[in-house]
């Protein structure tokens, strides 16, 4: 895929004069590398959480992060998104309803360096698991569906093509299109991105499935829940405790998705054999 100079320049990412060796020759050139800067979200002029991201997509991040981490109940609570630049990053203050407000300050959580750590500044184990809502049963799934959403997750990953540095999550369809895709240097927030498009939109995660190119971690999986979508498919292995709270949520979770082959580790009833071979 060529890369949208137009597009990478928006935010994404930046030309940088590099020098490239290959078979033993220097030369120098120009490559594109993608734009991680700290992001700070307020909510009602309150500091909650600093995360390094990719500057597109703030008002999906910002909606789709306060959903996700159950500070908001649904998009109706944010009443706006101002987003305000300075030297040391970006600001995304955030206009909340008293009712989220209240949840946010109860919580009392700081969450400082999301993309290396999802739980850094958590103050008690307690807050790690919070309660999820149980998926409802119901709605199967073809491998053909799977292999098609990540051939087509890997094709529209823009800035991936040209940096090499960024995740992407996408919402797809029950028959594997992708519909929604956000990308960003982080994994959560690639996904906080896409749950944040989904609800600006009005679509539900539960009529399709989430595709990720990552790892299924806790978090990953937490969020995905969250958002109530019963699939959700990765490109990496899945850890121990993302596969127990997928399984006590009701969630198919899906790794090492690639081609016709992947594994399945919970929930397999909601994923139908492969018919090609048949």
């Amino acid at each position: 895929m060529k890369p949208d100079d137009a597009f990478l320049g928006r935010g994404g990412a930046q030309q940088l004069r590099v020098s490239r060796t290959r078979g033993g020759l220097r030369a120098d050139a120009q490559d594109w590398v993608a734009d991680e800067v700290p992001v700070a979200l307020e909510f009602n002029g309150i500091s909650h959480a600093v995360m390094l991201a990719t500057p597109l997509d703030l008002e999906d991040f910002a909606l789709g992060f306060s959903l996700g981490e159950g500070i908001l109940r649904g998009p109706h609570e944010l009443y706006g998104v101002e987003e305000e630049q300075c030297a040391e990053g970006i600001t995304l203050k955030l206009d909340v309803a008293s009712s989220a407000f209240a949840r946010l300050k109860e919580r009392r959580r700081t969450m400082a360096g999301r993309t290396g750590c999802g739980l850094c500044g958590t103050e008690t184990l307690s807050q790690v698991a919070r309660p999820l809502p149980a998926l409802p049963l119901g709605g199967v799934y073809a491998s053909e569906a799977v292999a098609r959403a990540m051939n087509e997750l890997r094709a529209l990953q823009v800035l991936q093509h040209a940096t090499g540095a960024v995740h992407a999550a996408a919402w797809c369809t029950a028959q594997g299109e992708v519909v929604l895709l956000r990308e960003d240097v982080g994994r959560h927030n690639a996904l906080d991105k896409l749950i944040g498009a989904l609800a600006a939109e009005g679509r539900f995660a539960s009529d399709g499935f989430i595709a990720v190119t990552s790892r299924a971690s806790f978090e990953m999986v937490q969020k995905a829940v969250t958002a109530g979508a019963p699939l959700l498919a990765a490109v990496s292995a899945a850890t121990s405790f993302a596969a127990a709270t997928a399984l006590d949520a009701g969630l198919t979770l899906v790794g090492f998705a690639r081609g016709d082959d992947l594994v399945i580790y919970t929930h397999p009833e909601r994923i139908s054999p492969c018919t090609s071979n048949s």
